[in-house]
């Protein structure tokens, strides 16, 4: 399989508009251009996920972060290099990003992410990419590919071909940080 190709074909769809499937450094993701909010609609809607529950967006480095938030706290950049675990964390005020992905208290998770697949594709589409779980809302986490329900893969526009086979490990831990430096554990 090639990395490249597949990065290839999920940008080709992410830029008109579509959704993916693809596998992320925790557990397998449904993906679109964060800044397009009819393809956030669309990820919502096969997830059967209410639009106050926000989802998470990858990015790949601190030149995206700051284009998505003006203040980015110290700690931030703390918690991102001591951080053994792909960790999430939860930011104030961001911009830039399609509005539907935005929590009702103003905020946005985010993950900067190594994983090549991942980092690539980010790299090729310059924008944030959705990531959510691969479930309909409510039901469990897939732990790998073949526990994706026939549903979700029917509903993504993109399935990416690559390990299929692999055994996910646990989602990422989520920690919200404030403007004013308060730092609260969301999941370990």
């Amino acid at each position: 399989m090639d990395i490249n190709q597949e990065i290839h074909n999920a940008y080709e769809v992410i830029k008109e508009g579509g959704i993916i499937l693809y596998p992320t450094d925790t557990v397998w993701g449904i993906g679109c251009d964060a800044t397009n909010p009819e393809a956030v609609a669309k990820i919502y809607k096969l997830k059967q996920r209410a639009e106050t529950q926000s989802m998470i967006v990858l990015m790949n480095g601190e030149k995206m972060m700051y284009n998505v938030f003006k203040d980015i706290p110290e700690v931030a950049w703390q918690i991102m290099d001591l951080s053994e675990n792909p960790t999430t964390l939860i930011l104030d005020k961001p911009r830039n990003v399609a509005p539907n992905l935005i929590a009702t208290d103003n905020t946005l998770g985010i993950r900067i992410i190594k994983e090549p697949f991942c980092f690539k594709l980010l790299e090729k589409m310059k924008k944030p990419l959705v990531s959510t779980s691969a479930n309909i809302s409510g039901k469990p986490t897939p732990k790998s590919f073949k526990e994706i329900s026939p549903e979700i893969i029917k509903g993504v526009d993109y399935v990416v071909n690559l390990h299929h086979e692999k055994i996910s490990g646990k989602p990422s831990t989520i920690i919200k940080l404030t403007n004013d430096s308060q730092v609260k554990v969301i999941r370990k």
